[in-house]
């Protein structure tokens, strides 16, 4: 049987504050389920690392995050800013350990694939923000590195898009494309029954 560790991937105020660009409207609900979730896996002694999204001020550690269009961009996720830290009410479990990123990948420059190796994991479960950006990119990175990726739809969020293209559609575009060839997509009530 695969040991799975939980990602908990960008649980910051940036999606929390509605006056932000990337406000998540539904993040109640998803920060609910990330909660459950890190209570199950806690109970179950299974691994727990948080990851938070990082830059330097100046935005030299930032690649092409804030230029990819040609055009620079302000520098967000500045490390130090309310913007950066841990949504309050996320729950932190007492062994849970703590990685930081620069890119959408949560492997991308860390320390994550030791870890996991270190831990004898071979799977990862992904919740958190966005589901269309670090959520999916780690889930192809972490499916491209031979971990078994389990991903909990209704435990991520994303801004919509636009008016037509909602965070619903972007969480079933998401899933839809994982289902075919990268992830396991469940909901939070099932998965946590399969870790029982």
């Amino acid at each position: 049987m695969k040991k799975t560790a939980l990602l908990v991937i960008d649980v910051q105020n940036i999606y929390a504050a509605p006056e932000s660009p990337l406000y998540v409207s539904s993040i109640e609900h998803s920060l609910a389920n990330i909660n459950l979730l890190i209570e199950a896996f806690s109970k179950a002694a299974k691994p727990v690392i948080y990851v938070r999204h990082v830059h330097r001020a100046d935005g030299r550690d930032a690649g092409r995050m804030f230029d990819f269009g040609g055009a620079a961009e302000p520098v967000s996720f500045v490390e130090g800013a309310e913007e950066s830290a841990y949504v309050p009410q996320l729950h932190i479990a007492d062994a849970g350990l703590h990685i930081t990123k620069r890119r959408y990948s949560s492997f991308e420059g860390t320390e994550l694939d030791g870890i996991l190796r270190s831990l004898g994991c071979d799977g990862v479960a992904i919740c958190g923000y966005m589901t269309n950006f670090c959520c999916d990119t780690t889930a192809r990175a972490a499916h491209d590195k031979d971990y078994f990726v389990d991903f909990i739809a209704d435990a991520t969020g994303a801004p919509a898009l636009s008016e037509t293209y909602t965070e619903a559609h972007i969480i079933e575009a998401v899933s839809t494309t994982l289902a075919a060839g990268f992830a396991r997509i469940y909901g939070t009530a099932a998965y946590i029954d399969g870790l029982r």
